[in-house]
């Protein structure tokens, strides 16, 4: 669950010392840990001059990448071992709150935690002194979450900017300079994934009662599955009676789910009307924007519910909503045309089961190989002066065009399914 209810959020700093994360790299942990736990067994780099200059000129660089597997911050360790530099990173709060030793080890790598619920000035000055510094590279995901839709980008958080921008106005006081550094993370299978595949929708076959389809392709088989678990959603929840498309069902779910919790937490229904959601229903894009600012806003409400002194709503009833506005976030994983015929690949079909493990076992099978691929662009540099008023800042609209143009050309790479 990504709200925290074990103990009230107390800022984590970063490790500032180089010994730990020396020796993390020197006796290569992360390449052990990403081939066990993550799949992950190769790695190509392109682009390293980029970071190469960057480091060389002193300025700050905050590293921004795209977010699509748990593995995307431990592979950011072979181009920073390449270039012999350690990275600072903003993870979020409820990643030191797995284990001791996840804690543990998250500090010696440089992380340092954000409180996703409120308003975080510890987190937002630590990261900002330190693209001022220019003390080590700073890695912020900007789409704040993981999604494994590695070929499509959510929309991007407009604090990155609003960092970036303040960091440059306290760099230029010392006659330095910021700059962003967009970058592109590419997972591709190293084997012929259909064994694997087949496998492993035949256990998520037998786990809904079904019979297995082993003659259906992969494309009809994910497909189906994916509509099955839909369906045990809708009668969890109590949703309406579904019809439509899938994704117009799943856009349904969404919206009663965050509405139940709105309703629930005597926040306003910010669900749009009748005739804009039927416009929104089709695009994928709009009904991201809509979700994330009602998720943030129902997670904010339940955390500050639950630390209350004087709880009004029981901690079982708060603990329900958390879990369904987790449910909502999966939802929002399933992009429209992930799977269409024709733009299939093998790496959307692993992305997609493994996708559907996490969302019925809430663990995914990382037994197929992969390589990764890690790309750095031209930095971008920031300016000093705050963003024009009244629209998206240009810094976000420059970096979110860089990614999408990255992500776009790297997709090729995969390979077909039909």
């Amino acid at each position: 669950m990504s709200v925290v209810f074990d103990r009230m959020y107390e800022f984590v700093p970063p490790h500032r010392g180089n010994w730990w994360p020396s020796f993390i790299q020197a006796f290569r942990l992360y390449d052990h840990y990403l081939r066990k736990k993550e799949g992950v067994f190769d790695y190509e780099l392109h682009g390293l001059d980029h970071f190469q200059r960057a480091l060389q000129s002193g300025d700050g660089i905050l590293v921004t990448p795209n977010h699509c597997r748990y593995a995307d911050p431990l592979v950011l360790g072979w181009p920073t071992r390449k270039l012999k530099t350690h990275v600072y990173a903003m993870a979020s709060w409820h990643l030191f709150n797995q284990s001791a030793l996840d804690t543990f080890a998250l500090r010696k790598m440089g992380a340092f935690s954000l409180y996703r619920e409120g308003t975080d000035r510890k987190s937002l000055d630590t990261a900002i002194q330190v693209l001022a510094d220019a003390e080590r590279p700073l890695v912020i995901f900007p789409e704040g979450a993981t999604f494994r839709t590695n070929d499509f980008l959510k929309p991007l958080l407009d604090g990155v900017p609003f960092i970036a921008r303040a960091a440059a106005r306290r760099a230029a006081k010392e006659e330095r300079g910021v700059v962003i550094l967009p970058t592109a993370l590419k997972y591709l299978c190293l084997d012929d994934i259909r064994p694997w595949a087949h496998q492993q929708l035949a256990v998520l076959e037998n786990r809904l009662g079904w019979s297995v389809s082993a003659e259906q392709d992969l494309v009809t088989r994910c497909t189906k599955v994916a509509a099955g678990l839909l369906s045990l959603k809708e009668v969890e929840y109590e949703a309406p009676l579904p019809s439509g498309t899938l994704p117009e069902r799943r856009n349904a779910l969404i919206r009663h789910i965050l509405s139940h919790c709105e309703s629930r937490l005597g926040l306003n229904d910010k669900s749009p009307s009748p005739r804009s959601f039927e416009t929104t229903q089709a695009s994928f894009e709009s009904m991201l924007q809509e979700t994330s600012p009602r998720v943030r806003s129902i997670r904010s409400e339940i955390s500050s519910r639950f630390f209350s002194l004087q709880r009004e709503t029981s901690a079982e009833e708060l603990r329900r909503l958390a879990r369904m506005v987790d449910t909502v976030l999966e939802l929002t994983a399933y992009n429209d045309s992930y799977l269409t015929p024709g733009q299939a690949t093998d790496s959307r079909i692993v992305e997609t089961i493994q996708r559907m493990q996490e969302f019925l076992f809430g663990k995914a099978d990382a037994s197929i190989r992969l390589k990764v691929r890690i790309e750095f662009d031209e930095p971008i540099v920031v300016p000093a002066e705050k963003a024009p008023r009244g629209e998206v800042d240009p810094l976000l609209v420059e970096l979110r065009e860089r990614l999408e143009s990255m992500l776009q050309r790297l997709s090729t790479l995969a390979r077909p399914m039909q």
